[in-house]
């Protein structure tokens, strides 16, 4: 008890419990929807865009995370309007814009010699976090969690089957537009928790998990938030008392989730 309570003594930490929370909650929340829509790569590349506005923001004074939010908009909002294009498929728009936002925040920081400087951004370091940042993290959380409870019952047809979904008259580019908006606050969120490198872990990786154990899309939505919730705790805890990278102690919680799921499921699977 005395090691679980210790380290919340320090402010520092209790603002890192608070926003490892609030990140876990808004990134597996939003995870569902995209593991069920089976677009993944979409996160991966988003996170990996927000680098030219994390640089940009940096070089100019500005707040990283506005910098951040600016950049994955942007892509998002390319995707979108480029995948309408009936010779750019959606796969074609989301490998193709991450990588030259991608190449775009390399050439910045090669300009700009300041990469030990936006470390943090990159990797992640959820101790960190200052009374602002927690602010900007659980409005986020907030717009996220709300928007997807009033769009419940649309996103769900729209994940399993976009085309019944149209024919019933839902408009389904709305649809995919509002997950890519969702998706761009979500990544900004785990930019502090995770980095921009891992943060596509934290909405993919607990899902997969929490499919694995459950079938039903509440109890895995709940599974999937619980289980993003304890290994973003348990992030903060391997990097207070063992000094490890915030970002990669959460991911790798997030990877034991996993392994235990599929164990427990094999285990179930040979009993029957």
């Amino acid at each position: 008890m005395h090691g679980i309570l210790e380290p919340l003594q320090y402010v520092f930490i209790q603002r890192a419990l608070l926003a490892s929370v609030l990140v876990g909650v808004s990134c597996s929340f939003l995870g569902v929807y995209v593991v069920l829509r089976r677009i993944s790569n979409i996160g991966h590349a988003l996170t990996h865009s927000a680098l030219p506005g994390i640089v940009i923001a940096f070089m100019c004074g500005a707040n990283l995370f506005l910098g951040a939010l600016i950049a994955v908009l942007f892509t998002a909002l390319m995707i979108g309007f480029l995948s309408k294009d009936d010779k750019i498929s959606e796969d074609t728009a989301t490998g193709m814009m991450p990588t030259i936002m991608f190449a775009l925040g390399v050439l910045l920081i090669s300009a700009s010699k300041s990469y030990r400087d936006m470390s943090s951004m990159l990797f992640g370091n959820i101790l960190g976090v200052s009374n602002g940042d927690l602010w900007l993290i659980g409005t986020i959380t907030v717009v996220i969690v709300l928007a997807l409870v009033l769009c419940h019952k649309e996103l769900q047809l729209f994940c399993v089957d976009r085309d019944y979904a149209q024919t019933i008259g839902i408009n389904v580019e709305g649809l995919r537009l509002l997950l890519l908006i969702l998706l761009s606050l979500s990544v900004v969120t785990g930019i502090q928790a995770t980095g921009a490198i891992l943060t596509n872990a934290l909405l993919i990786v607990p899902t997969a998990a929490a499919r694995l154990v459950v079938n039903q899309l509440i109890p895995l939505m709940i599974t999937a938030v619980s289980m993003t919730v304890a290994c973003c705790i348990a992030g903060v805890y391997c990097s207070y008392y063992f000094g490890f990278s915030s970002g990669a102690s959460i991911v790798l919680c997030c990877g034991l989730c996993f392994g235990i799921s599929w164990l427990f499921r094999a285990v179930q699977n040979r009993k029957r």
